[in-house]
């Protein structure tokens, strides 16, 4: 089996709200030469079409732009048993409080997705810690970006990204989760860039995990470093506990990225990771952290 923790739900509403003078999501779309979005359940569908495809079990969609939260809330309730939702969240917005008290208890979303760097404001303020309070009350993992961030879609569509890449540090992170410890905390692509503080995160703190996901073109900031190092040493400090695969898809017509899947497969035979640490990185710890509904 297959679990993807890291996929983004570019819903209509995603569109709307990241420009909304652009004319509606259909005009984005074309503008991006993308497939129109459509309703939300006719992209909830479409994803599970292609997990269907790809033999994929289940997978995490990210609501990849505060206040689209009630967008993935329906695509999961749709296909309970495959769909887990995450949301974009800023803790510095004024309502930050309902939004989050909203999302994880009348929408049921799992993962509560941090972006320091975009939003503006250090891992180890007093209002981060209160994500985690949150996390911890409703049994939700933190998921938080670190390192090198780019967007995409902003880039695309010429929005600016004024992004503080200083505010992404996991040695703040470690600082609040060691205060959370029933609170699973996820660091995308292994630190993007950060992968030393990433790794000394994580052998601080036992709740931190690793997801595996995109190309991790990051490693071009370490000259020599390939895939298969990060792997090992992810491996050697973090264990194959706390590694989740992901892919960081997003929009279709590309789909779900299977060449992700099988270089990050071929990569760990080469190192020759034996086939129950790999079911626990492809789908055993997803599996552990997000249980499906019965």
């Amino acid at each position: 089996m297959i679990n993807d923790t890291h996929c983004h739900f570019f819903s209509s509403s995603f569109l709307e709200k990241l420009a909304p003078s652009g004319g509606g999501a259909a005009a984005l779309a074309e503008r991006l030469a993308w497939d129109a979005p459509g309703t939300v359940a006719q992209l909830a569908d479409r994803w599970v079409d292609e997990l269907d495809r790809n033999q994929v079990g289940r997978a995490a969609l990210i609501a990849s732009i505060p206040g689209d939260e009630t967008a993935v809330a329906d695509a999961v309730r749709r296909h309970a048993s495959r769909l887990v939702g995450f949301f974009m969240f800023n803790p510095l917005s004024p309502d930050a409080d309902t939004v989050i008290a909203r999302a994880l208890a009348e929408h049921r979303l799992r993962g509560v997705c941090l972006f320091p760097a975009m939003h503006g404001y250090r891992l180890d303020d007093e209002r981060v810690e209160r994500v985690f309070d949150a996390a911890a009350q409703h049994a939700a993992a933190v998921f938080v970006h670190c390192g090198m961030l780019t967007v995409g879609v902003r880039k695309k569509l010429g929005l600016p990204s004024r992004f503080d890449l200083r505010l992404g540090d996991p040695l703040a992170l470690a600082q609040v989760a060691l205060g959370f410890p029933k609170v699973p905390v996820i660091i995308p692509h292994f630190g993007a860039g950060f992968f030393r503080e990433a790794l000394m995160a994580a052998d601080q703190c036992g709740t931190i995990h690793f997801d595996s996901s995109s190309s991790n073109s990051w490693t071009r900031f370490h000259p020599g470093l390939s895939l298969e190092d990060v792997f090992w040493q992810a491996l050697t400090v973090a264990g194959a506990d706390r590694i989740l695969f992901g892919t960081d898809s997003s929009f279709f017509p590309r789909g779900w990225q299977r060449d992700i899947y099988e270089s990050q497969q071929r990569t760990l035979e080469k190192l020759g990771v034996g086939a129950a640490d790999q079911e626990k990185i492809f789908s055993g710890n997803f599996e552990r952290l997000f249980p499906a509904p019965q």
